[in-house]
């Protein structure tokens, strides 16, 4: 128990997140996304930079309401994106097929002024080039989950 009158977060840190699904980037969608965004395709066949948040999402190990069910909340309660970082070894390419590794790195319950009891999860994913295993990048992402059933 934390100093604090609410118990520690679950013990999730180590979780996988490792994806089985294959994510390949369309070039309808990719030129779809650029013009949603005011920009044209890239002339070089690079996707879009927002396809690493994309494809981590969609081929990773498990489901938002999956990764919220690991840290015993409830996906309805709303989970908030706090932070997102990347850093890229070489630029995500249309008709590149990609897969994903990762795990969660930690799950914090704090108390916050304006959201009461709140867990911080922090978890990690790789992107890598489904030929030959390349990681082209790595991100780790913040999210917040509001405890409003831990409230005082």
């Amino acid at each position: 128990m934390n100093e604090l009158a609410f118990p520690d977060a679950p013990n999730v840190a180590g979780t996988s997140l490792d994806g089985t699904k294959i994510f390949t980037i369309n070039s309808e969608e990719n030129a779809a996304l650029c013009r949603s965004t005011g920009v044209a395709p890239s002339r070089d066949g690079s996707a879009h930079p927002i396809y690493y948040y994309i494809a981590t999402q969609v081929a990773m190990g498990k489901t938002v309401a999956g990764v919220c069910e690991t840290c015993e909340f409830d996906v309805e309660e709303g989970p908030m994106m706090g932070s997102s970082s990347v850093k890229f070894a070489e630029p995500l390419m249309v008709g590149e097929s990609y897969k994903v590794t990762g795990e969660i790195l930690s799950l914090v319950r704090k108390q916050s002024r304006k959201l009461g009891v709140m867990d911080v999860l922090t978890y990690r994913l790789r992107l890598h080039k489904q030929a030959d295993g390349t990681c082209i990048l790595e991100t780790d992402n913040v999210w917040v989950l509001p405890r409003k059933e831990l409230a005082a």
